[in-house]
């Protein structure tokens, strides 16, 4: 159902390959838009190489949103992809807590030691996506925690950054007209064949 809802739409996990960190399109954009196009088209979404690092933080991310609660004493409520009204883009937090939310990373050992020792790099590496989680969530912070089972963790919170998430919406919404365009013109291509 996860793969369903998000098919063919951009989801703030990509929303870097669609903006930069400074509020500039991105020359990743039309790469990404091509691949969601294609997904509308066929149905079908990119097969996603899921590497050790990337099973690793799946399988640590229960346990990482456990010590989150328990050191922040806050409820962490899981949902599911969270569509925009247009029902055209989205995102999946991992986690919302009353008025802000949570982004979990279980990064390996050098990418969460470069964390403890920067944690603002935590932020920059995934600012796009959490700006547009409180885009599309109305949340005025978002944390974001970097967690390994043998280390100190590292939480950030991040504030509303409205500016960058006026330029944000622009870029997605232009992505989603873009999409939504071309999709028409193909299958309308393919109904006079």
């Amino acid at each position: 159902e996860w793969h369903e809802a998000r098919l063919g739409k951009p989801s703030a996990s990509n929303f870097g390959r669609l903006i930069t960190n400074g509020g500039k399109p991105s020359t990743s954009a039309d790469k990404y838009i091509s691949q969601l196009i294609a997904e509308r088209l066929t149905g079908e979404s990119e097969p996603i190489f899921v590497n050790e690092h990337m099973a690793r933080g799946t399988e640590l991310e229960p346990e990482a949103r456990e010590h989150y609660e328990y050191i922040t004493d806050e409820l962490v409520e899981q949902v599911g992809f969270i569509l925009h009204d247009s029902r055209e883009y989205g995102c999946s937090p991992d986690g919302l807590i009353k008025d802000g939310g949570l982004e979990i990373k279980c990064p390996s050992n050098n990418t969460h030691v470069h964390y403890l020792r920067y944690p603002d790099e935590l932020v920059k590496t995934y600012y796009q996506q959490i700006q547009g989680c409180m885009m599309l969530t109305g949340a005025e912070w978002w944390d974001a925690f970097s967690y390994h089972p043998s280390m100190e963790h590292v939480l950030v919170r991040v504030e509303r950054n409205d500016d960058y998430i006026k330029l944000l919406k622009i870029e997605v919404e232009k992505a989603v007209a873009l999409i939504l365009t071309e999709v028409e013109k193909q299958n309308g291509l393919r109904a006079k064949k």
